[in-house]
């Protein structure tokens, strides 16, 4: 240690990076708490002093030195679980039960908690705050997530007896068929539970089989948990596009049904064409549900289709000022058509010169000329959070002559009233990307629109499954593609290079749109989540493509799909291409000639594969 703060003391006091120098030397000595409370009254507005203020509060828990933590907790700006834990138990140490609705509500998840909330929850449980029902209510939630881990942590806060048995909910989630074909007494509810799951576990591959083993148990099940049991069944094919998700959402009376279940209600009455059904399942989420983007969107055009115009315009209008996927299709539902160019608002030299100025940005373009992408995107998120619209156009016009593209683009979206559209949808690489979408004879909007999604034209980006530069190439997919364009001795390395890559992007992403009927939208899902998967998708029927999208079953590649879609159109925009629609961006989805293809049949060939669990 002494030989670390002999090097720290030859580093300049006014060197941009000294706070780290400073930190790490504190960071080490935790329980030195005067030592830590002089780098945060030093520091006292910095992305470093947050860091260390919670790490600080951890170990504060870990002693459990509640007087300090209960002092130093309201200044952390973002809390994480363990933080939420540690108060918690602080407050109810020191007799406060004020916020004892919020320590129970930490309970209520299927995921697995920190090990900060092991004591809390023990405390509430024996105090009586939490009961054995809602240790029922959280094993179910564990159920619904797929986690049998936290599920069978959960048992022994079950009188025994009475608890489902720890082995038994493995084979619920291994081999629910085969659980579900031993002899199970529904009745009590030890073995209700993982059957029910054992039942869900089954609905992800074939529903039908799952309905056909919960019929005849109906009797044996009170309305509740019949209800519950269908709203398992009726998720899991509606995820997978089966017609019977219709029939069975509506077995559950529309009570006790989750949010996620809720919107894939709306979901598959969008693929059946029911606007009622949509309508209905929208009015059952809660308010801030509702009040999404997505839910407002076709609530408004429920109404419309059942005949209530002015209803759904009081919807679209609000709607249609903001600046994404949704907003667009609103105003396209009210007439308009994005044919003008949008005011683009210009700060002066001395605004960009003031933020250049600000201590955080210093460190942030200091460690980005290091190469040290994470920690500069930290300190810029950090200095920029309270920033005003004109001060985050002038960071982001900073980041754009810095040629910090991604934070260029995430500056500018954050801007509430002031914009700048050329500042959101930056056009790098343009001689290049023009070039490979005339030799490809693909629209130039359409490729920037993915572009900007992949990568944010960060030409290192490498995502977690090894896709890497600017369009976000598979090295298997840039050998194939290597393989095809005749270039020997392909080197994967080269997938970095800005020209390497767009050629190859765009050549990969004419052959998918080719493999899928010269349709943009099923080309877009096939370049995130695989050319098989996009085609399974679809329906034996014409689909419009709003709907496909919103069908999606990847999260992920639902939201990709939508964002590249509406990035090509401020790109079509700032281009001066003709005005296109929407609505006619996204066209219709032809019907499936032929049968669905198995579950993973070909999803491996040559293609940019989401990692998602989902199907």
């Amino acid at each position: 240690m002494r030989g670390f703060e002999r090097l720290a003391e030859k580093i300049p006091r006014d060197y941009a990076l000294r706070p780290y120098i400073e930190y790490w030397g504190v960071a080490r000595q935790l329980t030195d708490d005067s030592r830590v409370t002089d780098f945060l009254a030093l520091y006292p507005d910095s992305w470093l002093g947050e860091r260390l203020r919670g790490e600080w509060l951890k170990d504060l828990g870990r002693r459990e030195n509640w007087t300090a933590y209960l002092a130093e907790f309201p200044r952390l700006a973002r809390p994480e679980v363990t933080h939420a834990c540690f108060a918690r138990r602080a407050e109810l140490a020191q007799g406060d039960r004020s916020a004892l609705g919020q320590a129970i509500a930490l309970w209520y998840t299927g995921k697995d908690m920190p090990s900060a909330c092991t004591p809390l929850f023990a405390s509430l449980l024996s105090q009586g705050w939490l009961t054995e029902e809602d240790v029922w209510k959280r094993l179910r939630l564990a159920f619904e997530a797929g986690n049998p881990g936290v599920a069978k942590s959960l048992l022994v806060s079950i009188p025994e007896g009475g608890r489902p048995v720890s082995v038994e909910i493995d084979r619920a989630y291994r081999e629910p068929s085969k659980y579900l074909a031993g002899r199970l007494d529904w009745s009590k509810r030890a073995q209700r539970e993982p059957g029910l799951f054992a039942l869900s576990r089954l609905a992800k591959t074939d529903s039908v089989a799952a309905a056909r083993i919960l019929q005849p148990l109906l009797p044996q099940l009170s309305e509740v948990d019949q209800q519950y049991a269908w709203g398992l069944l009726a998720v899991e094919a509606a995820r997978r596009h089966e017609p019977q998700a219709t029939q069975w959402f509506p077995r559950t009376g529309g009570l006790g049904l989750s949010q996620f279940q809720r919107e894939w209600w709306v979901r598959a009455a969008l693929r059946a064409g029911d606007w009622r059904s949509v309508l209905w399942a929208i009015s059952g989420m809660d308010e801030d549900s509702r009040n999404q983007p997505a839910w407002q969107y076709w609530q408004g055009r429920a109404l419309k289709a059942l005949g209530q115009v002015p209803g759904a315009n009081r919807i679209f209008a609000p709607l249609s000022r903001e600046h994404h996927y949704y907003g667009l299709l609103a105003s396209e539902e009210l007439g308009a058509v994005m044919g003008a160019q949008p005011v683009n608002i210009k700060v002066s030299g001395e605004e960009i010169g003031a933020v250049a100025r600000d201590a955080g940005i210093v460190r942030a373009l200091t460690l980005y000329r290091l190469g040290l992408r994470t920690e500069a995107a930290n300190e810029w998120i950090w200095a920029v959070r309270n920033f005003n619209d004109r001060q985050l156009l002038a960071a982001a016009e900073l980041a754009r002559n810095r040629d910090w593209h991604d934070r260029a683009i995430n500056t500018a979206e954050r801007t509430r009233e002031q914009h700048d559209f050329d500042l959101r949808f930056i056009a790098p690489y343009r001689e290049l990307a023009s070039r490979e979408a005339k030799e490809n004879r693909l629209d130039e909007a359409w490729v920037y629109g993915l572009m900007r999604q992949e990568s944010r034209f960060v030409n290192v980006a490498k995502s977690g499954v090894g896709a890497a530069g600017l369009m976000q190439i598979m090295p298997a997919t840039g050998r194939w593609i290597a393989q095809r364009l005749g270039i020997k001795g392909f080197d994967t390395r080269s997938l970095n290079e800005p020209e390497t890559n767009i050629r190859f992007g765009t050549y990969y992403l004419r052959y998918v749109l080719e493999s899928l009927d010269g349709q943009p939208v099923l080309a877009t899902a096939a370049y995130n989540a695989g050319p098989g998967r996009a085609q399974r998708w679809r329906d034996s029927k014409p689909m419009e493509g709003a709907i496909y999208i919103e069908s999606i079953p990847f999260s992920e590649t639902r939201d990709y799909v939508k964002k590249v879609m509406s990035n090509a159109m401020y790109y079509a925009l700032r281009f001066g291409q003709p005005s296109v629609l929407l609505v006619d961006r996204l066209g219709t989805i032809p019907g499936r000639s032929l049968p669905a293809r198995p579950e993973g049949a070909n999803d491996r060939q040559p293609g940019l594969e989401s990692g998602e669990g989902e199907s």
